[in-house]
This record gives structure tokens, C-alpha cells and sequence, in this order.
């Protein structure tokens, strides 16, 4: 399980997480939802050691690894494959070179890899007609499914998704989130993802929305759509803040 306890990040003056408690249950989905600007991504990257917290705890089997040496570090981050908002692919590289470039980088053989690589694509129903195209030769679709499989290359048990289906029209939005729900299924993994997009409740277990740098609400995704909690009700129905609030609370009264 990753537990984040009383997690806080501040840039200058400025507290972007301020104090975050949340237990993220294994072999789920769990997304994590809020308005633009409240430090989702923040959030996220702290959990996989690229930001590191100004206070807090982040725990990864109830060890701490916000205090651990980089060698220990490692051990851990293994753990952890993170797929980024535009998929992050480097123009100058084939899609082969793409998904197996941290085992190129590590010094595995090419013909070692060819096959690692040519798995991770079929995992996410890309043909290999695919393996030697450049990122510029494909779609927004294809690209988010190269990102996903080289971030399965390194077998992870934890996928940290950063705004998937950003920029993708509705059909691929959820062909994306299908992939992504087959992949933790199939592969037993933990989810973690950052999203605005509603549709992803159809596919998470449970949801978590980020208010002011805590966290307002956590709960089953499958019934999301009935809670009665101010902040829940206001952002998937897509409301101002303010009015709400006491909108809601007449609610619960009826």
C-alpha cells in the first residue's frame, strides 16, 4: 500500500500540498481528481521521489522513503512506473528505441531486448508494424500506448498515470481508459491516476478529490455519482464555487 501521511510541498511562500492523508489500497485503481491549479501532479510526483516533500511521510509498505539513501531509494522506485501527461516520447528515437530504452541505457544486448519490447506493445494492442515508426508518424492514441509500454518494460508493480487521455478526442479517451483498466487487471497492479475527466469513474475503484492541497473526499468510484459531499457534487457536475455548498446541505436535509 502507498500511504501518504500529512504530506505538505510549498514553492516560496506558497504551500501547493498542505498537509494530504491518504491510503491508496493495492491492486486498485485510484484516481485522483480536482480543479486545475490544486497540485495533482505535484502530488503524484512526490509519491514516485521526483519532487521531494517539504514535510510528511511517504510510505511504500510502511517504510518511509522520503528518508532512505539512493540505494535504498532504488529498491523502491523499481517498484514504481510513471507515464506522463503527453506520453514523453523522444522524436529522435524509433518506437523500439523508445520502449526499451531503459534497458538499452542499462546495457542489455538489442537482440535481448527486441522481444521484451515486441510483449509490452502486443500488452498494449499496438501492431509491430509499429516498432521502427517515429513518434512524429503517429497518433495521440498510439503515442499514449507507447508511453504505457515502456513503462511496463520494467515490470512495475505501481503505475503512477499523469492526465492519460489529455488532448485525445472521446473515442480514444476511452479506449485509453479500457487499456489502462485491462492493464491493472490483467497485470494485478496499482493505479494511481491524475485526470479531469469524469469518464474514468467507469473504470477506477475508488476516487480521491484534492481541495486546497488536502484531501476533501475518498471514496468508491461506482457510486460516486450519488455522494451528497459539497466538493464531490460541485466537480463532477461542473459548478462555481460558493453556492453550492448550501445547495448541497438542502439536499442532504430532503
Amino acid at each position: 500500500m502507498i500511504k501518504l501521511v500529512n504530506l505538505k510541498k510549498k514553492f516560496g511562500n506558497t504551500w501547493i500540498t498542505n498537509g494530504v492523508n491518504l491510503a491508496i489500497p493495492d491492486h486498485q485503481m485510484t484516481v485522483i481528481i480536482g480543479k486545475s491549479g490544486e497540485g495533482k501532479s505535484v502530488l503524484l510526483k512526490q509519491m514516485i521521489g521526483l519532487l521531494e516533500p517539504t514535510e510528511g511521510q511517504v510510505l511504500i509498505d510502511d517504510v518511509d522513503i522520503t528518508h532512505l539513501s539512493e540505494d535504498k531509494l532504488d529498491n523502491y522506485y523499481k517498484q514504481f512506473g510513471y507515464v506522463f501527461q503527453f506520453a514523453a516520447l523522444l522524436d529522435s528515437l524509433n518506437v523500439y528505441e523508445n520502449i526499451g530504452i531503459t534497458l538499452l541505457e542499462a546495457g542489455a544486448d538489442k537482440k535481448t531486448v527486441l522481444p521484451i519490447v515486441q510483449e509490452k506493445l502486443k500488452l498494449v494492442n499496438l501492431s509491430l508494424d509499429t516498432l521502427y515508426k517515429y513518434p512524429s508518424e503517429l497518433s495521440g492514441g498510439m503515442r499514449k500506448r507507447v508511453g504505457l509500454a515502456r513503462t511496463l518494460v520494467t515490470n512495475p508493480k505501481i503505475i503512477l498515470y499523469d492526465e492519460p487521455t489529455t488532448g485525445l478526442d472521446p473515442i480514444t479517451t476511452r479506449v485509453i481508459h479500457e487499456l489502462m483498466f485491462d492493464m491493472q487487471k490483467k497485470l494485478n497492479l496499482t493505479s494511481v491516476v491524475v485526470s479531469h475527466d469524469v469518464e474514468i469513474f467507469k473504470y477506477a475503484d475508488n476516487v480521491a478529490l484534492l481541495h486546497e492541497g488536502i484531501i476533501k473526499f475518498f471514496g468508491d468510484a461506482k457510486t460516486i455519482w450519488e455522494s451528497k459531499n459539497p466538493y464531490i457534487y460541485q466537480f463532477i457536475r461542473g459548478l462555481e464555487d460558493g453556492p453550492i455548498q448550501a445547495d448541497v446541505a438542502k439536499t442532504k436535509e430532503k
